[in-house]
């Protein structure tokens, strides 16, 4: 097998039910010419390109802790990792496609998910970078045995995901919530700061700390 294969995102959706927050991409894949795939073996690094879309002023602010200042932002809005990916993928002859899970986080550390947590509507720039590995028929006579290549490093996809389907799906998962990761001290610090002003919540006790620091 020596045809190349080609991919293209065809579009996106929150997945209700799985165990974690997860968006379905739907892929479609393309076969150079009309001979079987085996099987598929495929690998995806997923990158955020920043830098191919506009801002709104409050997404601005709350994109500070990531790229900085406005003015820095030449240098500092550049593409960067947010996940991996990998799926198997059964036999098919000419295009196939398949749904292929992102299982997502909400822990505030990690710089995708303070990217998506500041962005309010349009979409986030996603280029998918494939490789893996592709069985096929065999090239001798008579097509027997199998015939294995890599997929190569220049296969990609580009996909503009709408900013709503993140949105919706953490919605469905942590409606109208998010995490914060907090040490063992400073947990018990907050802890007692609630338990000594009678405070019902979490939130609560954050929103007086704001009000107390002069923070509107």
């Amino acid at each position: 097998m020596t045809a190349g294969l080609g991919f293209e995102v065809i579009g996106a959706q929150a997945e209700p039910y799985a165990a974690v927050p997860t968006i379905m991409l739907r892929l479609r894949i393309t076969a150079a010419v009309d001979e079987p795939v085996h099987a598929l073996a495929l690998k995806c690094q997923v990158r955020i390109e920043p830098q191919l879309r506009t801002y709104a002023p409050d997404e601005e602010g709350r994109l500070y802790d990531i790229f900085g200042s406005i003015p820095q932002w030449g240098d500092s809005l550049r593409p960067f990792l947010w996940t991996h990916l990998s799926a198997m993928v059964t036999r098919f002859t000419g295009a196939t496609e398949i749904d292929v899970p992102i299982e997502c986080s909400y822990d505030m550390e990690v710089a995708g998910v303070r990217y998506l947590h500041a962005l309010t509507a349009g979409d986030i720039p996603l280029i998918l970078l494939f490789s893996g590995t592709a069985f096929g028929p065999g090239a001798g006579a008579g097509g027997g045995g199998f015939s294995a290549r890599p997929v190569a490093w220049s296969d990609e996809a580009t996909y503009r995901l709408p900013v709503r389907v993140w949105r919706d799906m953490m919605d469905l998962y942590f409606p109208n919530s998010g995490w914060l990761r907090l040490s063992r001290e400073t947990l018990d610090d907050l802890t007692r700061f609630k338990g000594a002003r009678a405070l019902a919540t979490w939130d609560q006790a954050i929103e007086r700390l704001l009000k107390e620091a002069g923070e509107p």
